[in-house]
């Protein structure tokens, strides 16, 4: 069987997970703490510190770099890209390095992972990163020249969901159209037809439904008078949009399950405002189904708040009609990355090269 390490940094912790073949041998998630990162001004900068860390995790759980066939990762903020499976190249790093397209402690993946696989002779990966873009040129266009809509999303998780439904529909992902919901602390909801996202929503800072930290598509004119207030600078009213919208911003939480005690406890505004993210997700369900002309196979709902029952029953209420609708709780990020580098060591995909624009 094929020994995979699998990488992940968070902002605050990094996750990794020891696949032999499909199966998670070893999981853990090193938590670093506000003390131990604010000695590095940048996150690159922590490079050396993470590394440090997952051997240490490494030795405790009797594993060693050499033990492996290869070293996958979660994508950092690179130009757009198709789906697949990228060898971690020298074009990759610089981009990264630089942080050319933005700073997120994801790029530490690819970084270490190459770093592993340089010194024992195996190859490093990333799989289908957030900035995968297969959204057809209509999509993209907005009522505002030099506006365009892009795909920043879920694409790791919602691309081994499709894999995993085409299959429960006994079909390949090539050959079914779907609309998948992710939903957690941002919500990215995608038209899949026949293995290509065709359209997306903006889930890291753009458009959509509101979730529980971002604020989703907004009244225009409000929004323009609320820049223009003087209240707020360019990126405090950023983090209005992306950090303490939605339900931080009505309720002030991002966590579902103190919602839904609230509404046990008989706070009618918590309902309101919880049964409305329900609403603006079905909503958006039913857009993706228009750009895939109602022929919809199955629709999906995946991410970490799909583990709630409420939130999961009133958006099945109103998109079941459209096709069925399947429920994938958890973000499943690292058997993602792990099912994408098997797929190129068994040769049922072909690795991708990622080249400098």
């Amino acid at each position: 069987m094929e020994k995979i390490l699998v990488i992940n940094p968070g902002s605050t912790s990094t996750k990794i997970a020891i696949f032999d073949g499909e199966k998670s041998v070893f999981e853990k998630t090193v938590r670093h703490t506000s003390e131990e990162l604010k000695q590095f001004p940048h996150i690159a900068d922590q490079y050396e510190f993470r590394i440090e860390k997952i051997l240490d995790a490494l030795k405790e759980a009797h594993f060693s770099i050499e033990d492996f066939d290869a070293f996958g990762a979660r994508g950092g903020l690179l130009h757009p890209l198709p789906s697949g499976t990228y060898l971690v190249n020298e074009d990759m790093l610089k981009d990264l390095k630089e942080a050319r397209y933005g700073e997120h402690a994801s790029a530490l993946g690819a970084l270490i992972a190459k770093s592993f696989a340089d010194k024992t002779g195996k190859k490093a990966y990333i799989v289908d990163p957030v900035i995968v873009d297969e959204m057809i040129p209509i999509a993209k266009i907005s009522g505002l020249k030099g506006v365009e809509r892009k795909a920043i999303w879920h694409a790791l998780n919602q691309k081994a969901t499709a894999r995993k439904m085409a299959k429960e529909l006994g079909k390949k992902y090539e050959e079914v159209n779907l609309v998948i919901a992710h939903i957690g602390g941002g919500i990215s909801v995608a038209a899949h037809r026949k293995g290509k996202t065709i359209d997306v929503n903006n889930a890291l800072n753009g458009d959509g439904p509101f979730s529980p930290e971002r604020a989703g598509e907004l009244p225009t004119v409000s929004l323009a008078k609320l820049c223009y207030s003087g209240k707020y600078t360019f990126e405090e009213m950023k983090k209005n949009l992306a950090g303490k919208g939605g339900l931080v911003s009505h309720l002030g939480t991002n966590s579902a399950i103190e919602v839904e005690k609230r509404i046990a406890n008989g706070d009618a505004h918590a309902k309101l405002i919880y049964e409305a993210m329900a609403y603006q997700i079905a909503k958006y369900i039913g857009q993706m189904a228009t750009v895939l002309e109602g022929k919809v196979d199955a629709i999906g709902i995946t991410g970490g708040v799909a583990r709630s029952d409420m939130l999961v029953n009133w958006i099945k209420e109103r998109v079941s009609f459209i096709a069925p609708v399947k429920v994938y709780p958890g973000e499943n990020e690292m058997e993602a990355i792990a099912q994408g580098v098997l797929r190129v060591l068994r040769g049922e995909e072909t690795e991708k090269i990622y080249e400098r624009v």
